[in-house]
């Protein structure tokens, strides 16, 4: 009983923490109402995760008689005027939620965060889809490629980074330290994407091969015992032969090509 009271009053304290974040009009509280929002989300059980984004989805939608008279105006007139109240009514007040929160001590994280959530959910809840427009919307102007900053791996980057290029490596599995360290070896390269508001999490890495021809098969570029070419002036060719997304948050999110 204690349980079920504690997460009622959990998930009521996450909504009330929204409603306060999208009403605020000033800028001198929003940063401690996003905080709010946060730690109130944070609090929730996994299992209250779905209430939380269909209160969003509930309470946040665009007001359909005043984007249907905007629209109205605007075949009427598509002046410049009609236009911009066109876009002002028809934007979903998700969208100004989520840049709010994204005031948030670390407020892009948990951003990202709460998508990775929501997306856990959409078999389900298909109706979350809205919701989850609108944060891909933001985050895909956000993670904006020319954001984006590239660093080289080696042996010598800090071990969190190479742990996560063990543990996010999608396409070729890699076997341990022994088969990372025959990747950072002087005939490959491997670089990692990072985005200013996560400094220490990559969000992209590429491996490379460099070689003295093209290959015919991937197998030898990703077998750890393979010799190791180290003359530069046998360099002929730069192979791509894996690419991996590290944070799930972003799927479907556009960070160049």
């Amino acid at each position: 009983m204690l349980e079920k009271l504690t997460k009622a009053r959990n998930l009521s304290k996450a909504n009330n923490a929204i409603k306060r974040l999208i009403s605020e009009r000033g800028e001198s509280n929003a940063l401690s109402m996003a905080d709010d929002v946060v730690n109130n989300y944070r609090k929730l059980a996994k299992d209250q995760h779905v209430s939380f984004f269909t209160f969003l989805f509930e309470k946040l939608n665009p007001e359909a008689d005043a984007v249907l008279k905007a629209a109205q105006n605007f075949v009427a007139d598509s002046s410049a005027r009609n236009y911009i109240q066109l876009q002002k009514v028809s934007e979903s007040p998700r969208q100004e939620f989520f840049r709010r929160l994204n005031r948030a001590s670390h407020g892009t994280a948990a951003v990202v965060q709460m998508r990775r959530d929501l997306l856990q959910l959409l078999d389900k809840k298909p109706e979350l889809a809205a919701v989850d427009f609108d944060m891909r919307h933001l985050l895909s102007s956000w993670f904006n490629p020319g954001f984006l900053k590239m660093h080289q791996v080696d042996w010598k980057s800090p071990a969190e980074v190479l742990e996560k290029l063990i543990q996010h490596e999608a396409v070729h599995a890699i076997d341990g330290w022994d088969d990372l360290r025959r990747r950072l070896q002087p005939d490959r390269r491997c670089f990692a994407f990072f985005h200013p508001q996560l400094p220490s999490e990559p969000l992209i890495f590429v491996e490379v091969a460099l070689l003295p021809e093209i290959p015919t098969v991937i197998t030898p570029l990703v077998d750890k015992k393979a010799e190791t070419v180290d003359q530069v002036s046998q360099y002929k060719v730069a192979v791509f032969y894996s690419i991996s997304n590290c944070e799930p948050g972003l799927r479907g999110v556009s960070m160049g090509n």
